[in-house]
């Protein structure tokens, strides 16, 4: 017999919606959670007719971060056995960074250690008012890592010392106010927050965000004089695009 999936994917309008389906273990990250997102994303990133995706959990959590029970039994695993899992991780966070479509995070309950993480690597991130996170690893001798240029990338090498170090909690509004997440509001509107983001983006040009997208990860590590010749082939690109051409006549007849 198949194991149950843990997650549950669902499309409208051109949108995965990818809910972490584990609420019995508050969405928990194991072997089986890793390698079906892995599979989505990469699925996802050759699908030319997908324009975003939503990631939630389901039940009370976002996501708690690595399975507990899992990560025991780690401790029989060889270095390689290890090795291993970590490196499927790291693909997990790839994958989704790597996605050509606008990615949301819909974060309510609990996102700690790989959840907080999911806020990092999405492009934008909604949390509800009573949302929790934590880079918690330390206070089970462990290290927040594989994760870790994506939060860096996101909150800056300060805040992520202070977390990292200390594994405390925080709130959404903390959340908000060091960019972890981009709007924090009732739990009650998050569902209709996250589908006001998308009529926005759905007016967007999808060849021009991913080109964004691209260009971002492209010149993330460069000094201003080396991104400065990318930059400007990536404009002079777009603007002869065929797409860009066409939304620039439509805009102009009105």
């Amino acid at each position: 017999m198949s194991k149950p999936s843990t997650i549950q994917i669902s499309r409208l309008a051109n949108v995965d919606y990818v809910t972490l389906n584990r609420p019995e273990v508050r969405n928990a990250f194991n072997e089986d959670v890793i390698a079906e997102v892995t599979a989505w994303a990469e699925g996802a990133a050759n699908d030319p007719s997908l324009r975003g995706a939503v990631i939630a959990g389901a039940g009370p959590s976002f996501c708690a971060g690595a399975d507990l029970a899992w990560m025991a039994k780690m401790a029989g695993y060889t270095r390689e056995d290890n090795l291993r899992d970590a490196r499927a991780a790291a693909a997990m966070y790839a994958a989704i960074d790597s996605l050509p479509v606008p990615v949301v995070a819909q974060i309510h309950g609990a996102a700690l250690g790989g959840g907080a993480g999911l806020a990092a690597v999405a492009d934008i991130a909604i949390a509800a008012e009573d949302a929790i996170f934590g880079f918690t690893e330390v206070k089970l001798g462990l290290i927040p890592a594989v994760i870790v240029p994506y939060v860096v990338a996101k909150i800056g090498r300060s805040a992520a010392r202070e977390l990292f170090i200390t594994g405390r909690r925080f709130d959404a509004a903390h959340a908000r106010a060091i960019g972890l997440v981009h709007a924090v509001v009732p739990a009650a509107a998050l569902t209709d927050t996250v589908n006001k983001y998308f009529i926005e983006l759905a007016v967007n040009g999808p060849e021009a965000m991913s080109a964004a997208k691209a260009l971002l990860r492209e010149i993330a590590n460069l000094s201003i004089a080396d991104a400065a010749p990318i930059t400007a082939k990536a404009i002079a690109e777009r603007r002869v695009s065929a797409e860009a051409q066409k939304m620039i006549r439509e805009f102009l007849k009105k």
